[in-house]
């Protein structure tokens, strides 16, 4: 199969920060455990204009040039050294962890969190934030880092697999309480599929917290109930269509200023907090200690996506969520300025964009 791959290919380059081109690049070879991947569809993710405008410049990325990029799908069309289960022609979903396997964390399962994050020496990856990522037609994974794409799931459905993962990671941590209610605070993509994922996995009632278009989509999507935070206090209003106990879990998808608090005390007795949002280092919140201590409300951190890829796969092929209506644009990788642009200044009622570097799916 190496014989079909090209020897350079267009990628997306990171120059400096806040600037970038689109460059003719050698194309990479895979090692052992890894294989090469031709992308097919790579979602724009919302940590991705922060490592475009270098705002954390040395250490995503760690030096330039760079191509970012970690949401995607597309096809393996080469295989190195010692891999197994995986063929050239194989559709798959990727993630953008892969830890180095042998560290405490690792050895958990938890490699999201790996004790070795920023050594590549030691096998660590992290693909698209300090390792080479998917704008590019092709790039090298491990095959710990890969889901094979069952035929029901597109490839640009395949991209936010890694989407969904982080609001569907937070909740096994925390768990949903069949016939509860969950409140997701931020309709952004993340949040939208977390609405759908509470309901697949037990919830009785669904409320969003947001404002403007995408609010506007969760009510259309199927939120039971929206909350404009422009218009209404979010905790009493919350509190008001939940009953005055409050709501069994409540999903923080935006990280913005002040909701960490209010998901505290939008939550009953005993309830739960689980962080997906990723604020910026200048978010402190003030929380109410001795509410959390009196009421035993548990909090939980989620990171990324570990160990979910396969069952969101599964889950779409058989139709238990969707996220197609998610997509409202697609552009080719020659367009990626454009598609930056829908997707930062939220144009043409964007959700979610999608990048393709070879082509649309036939």
């Amino acid at each position: 199969m190496k014989s079909v791959v090209p020897e350079a290919m267009q990628a997306l380059v990171l120059t400096s920060p806040g600037k970038f081109e689109i460059q003719r690049v050698p194309v990479p070879a895979p090692g052992p455990g890894e294989v090469l991947c031709r992308i097919r569809a790579v979602a724009i993710c919302g940590s991705d204009p922060e490592i475009i405008r270098g705002d954390l410049a040395g250490v995503w990325p760690p030096s330039y040039p760079f191509t970012p990029g970690h949401e995607w799908a597309g096809e393996v069309v080469e295989v190195g050294p010692e891999v197994c289960g995986f063929a050239p022609g194989d559709r798959v979903a990727g993630e953008a962890h892969k830890g180095c396997g042998y560290c405490r964390n690792c050895l958990q399962g938890r490699y999201n969190l790996c004790e070795n994050y920023g050594r590549p020496e030691t096998g660590h990856r992290h693909y698209g934030f300090i390792s080479p990522g998917a704008y590019a037609q092709y790039n090298v994974y491990s095959v710990r880092s890969i889901s094979p794409l069952l035929p029901e799931v597109s490839f640009r459905e395949g991209a936010l697999v890694d989407t969904g993962g982080a609001s569907l990671h937070g909740m096994e941590l925390a768990g949903i309480t069949p016939g509860g209610t969950v409140v997701i605070i931020g309709p952004g993509p993340i949040g939208l599929i977390a609405m759908r994922f509470a309901r697949a996995l037990g919830a009785a009632r669904v409320f969003v917290v947001g404002r403007g278009a995408r609010l506007d989509a969760a009510a259309a999507m199927g939120a039971h109930a929206v909350v404009d935070f422009e218009k209404v206090e979010p905790v009493a209003a919350v509190r008001d269509l939940a009953g005055d106990a409050g709501v069994d879990e409540v999903l923080e998808c935006s990280g913005a200023p002040g909701t960490f608090a209010q998901a505290v005390r939008m939550v009953r007795k005993g309830g739960k907090v689980i962080l997906v949002g990723v604020p910026t280092d200048k978010v402190r919140e003030e929380l109410p200690f001795k509410y959390i201590v009196h009421n035993e409300i548990a909090i939980f951190g989620s990171r990324a996506n570990p160990n979910v890829g396969r069952k969101i796969i599964r889950m779409l092929a058989a139709g238990q969520i969707g996220v197609r209506d998610l997509i409202t644009h697609t552009f080719p990788l020659e367009d990626f300025a454009k598609g930056l642009d829908t997707f930062v200044n939220r144009r043409d009622g964007v959700i979610k964009v999608v990048i393709e570097p070879n082509g649309a799916e036939a």
